[in-house]
């Protein structure tokens, strides 16, 4: 069992020197204690007994520790500022007579971290992730083996690239020597290379495995940009999912229809926090982030405003089609399915003036018949109101070319992104969007109980003269409350706003292009396996969200959709009836916190089922 570990800690850190003052950058305080030091308790935490530092930059800084963690040496780079970690590496060769782990003091990381590696059957291994995305990435290149092949922080001058380097690695004695013997002729001659270089040349010679894990939480901190992310979203992140234990966990179910999704723990356990009132600041605090970080997710906080309310995702749409069209105003809403259909019936309970373009809620939306509707209208249309994944269907309606018409005809585009938001990438600016409706439960992956609209704030303030026409939805006095305040004007979901900031968080730290990029392969999952058993679905795949699929039932005496709902049900699952008149239809969704393997197995339950139901062979 290893009990050693050395921690590269010489650099300037010149690139966060303004963040960072006269101190290392392993100095700067999470929750009031250096990373560094959070390091150095998740190696004794996993038992390591001896830690090397190797110092370089205020090496005095480093040596402080000492009092307070004995298990501490130190070995100091008087190079510091003309040389690369590689040389303060070597430098050890001489003291480090173990095999050991190697972490860099500016990495912040989950202490699942170290026990993957402890618990490796390898030698020589580096720690891997899937692309963070987060600027000044190390990618590494191996063969189908995963043996190290090279690494750069240049995508196109590697081949097969596995993951990005988090920055820990484990390095036997040998390994360890036959490495300071291959870099020696090179540092002799230039001080400068890093321990990358030296891991590549060290795998020319000898096995050198990388281990990828796609879950792991982890940033490094080089600039100020990685701090922030550090702070606000992976620091967050670590301390939620450290905070569980084995016993905490809640048992998971697979829910396969629309919204509320599956969700991961650490938001279920995120609404566990002490008693609080909405009107303290604190929880004002909470709010803000929620505001400000769902409207990054689309826009620009400088040009768009997220507004809260309490309530479903209807309430968002009622609120923004209710608050925002003047009163000789024409709305134009596209009905292609139960949601465009909700919205018409919004329109005409306020008796807003507006008109029906209807559509076939299976089949992509004719562009040019749209325009030539618009065009034809004696009347001029104001506002373009639609569905962008309609929900019945999967069907998803082209929001840029809509876009590009509502510029052309000067009309206000407002979208429902219920079950597209934070899956779906949407640039609100760039695709004229001036008003977006969403939810908390779809793919946020957050708690049912919050709804939003993210809104073009000129286009927001010039709805302030409107009357009033109704009191909890108005969406003006509701973002003025909230500007003024940081309150909602009414008593907002408390804990459910507590776990839509950890969703936040967590969808941020996946990615939304990550995210729509997991779903993407959950739904091909989900249609090659309904296609094996002899399935079809509605909506064209080039028209298809992706996201939720309407697949048609099983025309057999015997079937019962009821039947079915409670034979999946009853093995952990959840799928939904449909909502067409002409086609009976049953629902799946593939957003949450699920992968392929749950669509696999929800596939390999739906094959028990047509089995039973036709008594034989499911292709029968």
């Amino acid at each position: 069992m290893i009990k050693t570990a050395v921690i590269l800690a010489a650099g300037l850190g010149s690139r966060i020197r303004k963040t960072t003052g006269e101190h290392p950058k392993g100095f700067l305080l999470l929750d009031q204690l250096p990373i560094i030091e959070h390091s150095i308790q998740k190696l004794l935490e996993v038992g390591i007994e001896k830690i090397y530092v190797g110092t370089g930059f205020k090496q005095e800084d480093y040596h402080v520790l000492f009092a307070k963690y004995p298990q501490l040496q130190f070995v100091h780079n008087p190079s510091f500022d003309a040389s690369g970690s590689m040389y303060t590496l070597y430098l050890l060769k001489d003291v480090v007579k173990d095999d050991f782990l190697l972490l860099e003091s500016d990495v912040i990381y989950e202490k699942r971290a170290l026990t993957v590696l402890l618990e490796h059957e390898k030698d020589n291994v580096i720690l891997a992730s899937r692309f963070t995305q987060s600027g000044d990435e190390v990618f590494i290149e191996t063969d189908e083996s995963h043996h190290l092949l090279s690494m750069s922080k240049n995508k196109t001058q590697l081949k097969n690239i596995l993951g990005e380097l988090v920055g820990i690695s484990k390095l036997s004695q040998q390994g360890f020597q036959e490495l300071t013997q291959v870099v020696e002729p090179i540092i002799s001659e230039n001080l400068h290379i890093d321990y990358e270089q030296g891991l590549i040349e060290l795998a020319k010679n000898q096995e050198v495995i990388v281990t990828l894990h796609d879950d792991l939480v982890w940033c490094e901190v080089d600039d100020a940009h990685h701090w922030q992310r550090a702070k606000t979203v992976i620091f967050p992140l670590i301390k939620a999912r450290e905070k569980l234990s084995e016993n905490q966990t809640v048992q998971r179910n697979v829910l396969l229809n629309p919204g509320p999704a599956t969700t991961t723990d650490t938001v279920k356990y995120a609404q566990i926090v002490p008693d609080i009132c909405p009107r303290e600041q604190d929880f004002g605090s909470v709010m803000e982030f929620v505001s400000t970080e769902l409207t990054k997710l689309a826009g620009n906080p400088t040009d768009f405003t997220t507004v809260l309310f309490a309530g479903s995702g209807t309430a968002a749409v009622e609120a923004m089609l209710s608050s925002v069209i003047e009163e000789n105003a024409t709305l134009l809403i596209i009905n292609n399915g139960a949601y465009g259909k909700r919205m018409c019936q919004i329109a005409k309970i306020y008796r807003l003036r507006f008109l029906e373009y209807r559509s076939p809620p299976d089949q992509p939306l004719d562009l040019n018949q749209l325009e030539n509707f618009i065009a034809l209208q004696a009347e001029k249309i104001s506002y373009l109101a639609f569905i962008h994944c309609e929900t019945t269907t999967g069907l998803l309606n082209p929001l840029s070319e809509l876009g590009k018409i509502c510029q052309r005809y000067d009309i206000t585009m407002m979208v429902d992104a219920m079950s597209s938001f934070a899956a779906i990438p949407i640039d609100m600016k760039e695709m004229n969007i001036s008003y977006l409706a969403a939810s908390s439960n779809k793919n946020l992956q957050g708690m049912a109980g919050v709804s939003f609209i993210i809104a073009n704030k000129a286009a927001l303030e010039k709805s302030k003269d409107i009357p009033a026409r109704n009191l909890y939805l108005n969406l003006y006095q509701q973002h003025r409350s909230f500007q003024q305040t940081k309150q909602m004007q009414f008593t907002p979901p408390v804990q459910t706003l507590y776990s839509l900031k950890q969703a936040i968080i967590e969808t941020i730290w996946e990615g939304i292009e990550n995210r729509y990029a997991r779903y993407t392969k959950s739904w091909e999952t989900l249609i090659t396996g309904i296609s094996r058993l002899n399935m079809t679905h509605l909506v064209p795949k080039n028209s298809h969200s992706k996201i939720i699929t309407s697949i048609i039932e099983p025309e057999h005496p015997q079937y019962n959709f009821n039947e079915m709902h409670n034979h999946f049900y009853e093995n952990g699952f959840t799928i939904y009836p449909g909502k067409l008149d002409v086609q009976n239809t049953f629902r799946v969704a593939n957003i949450g916190n699920i992968d392929d393997k749950d669509m696999k197995r929800f596939i390999d339950l739906l094959e028990i089922y047509l089995i039973g139901l036709k008594g034989g062979d499911s292709n029968s």
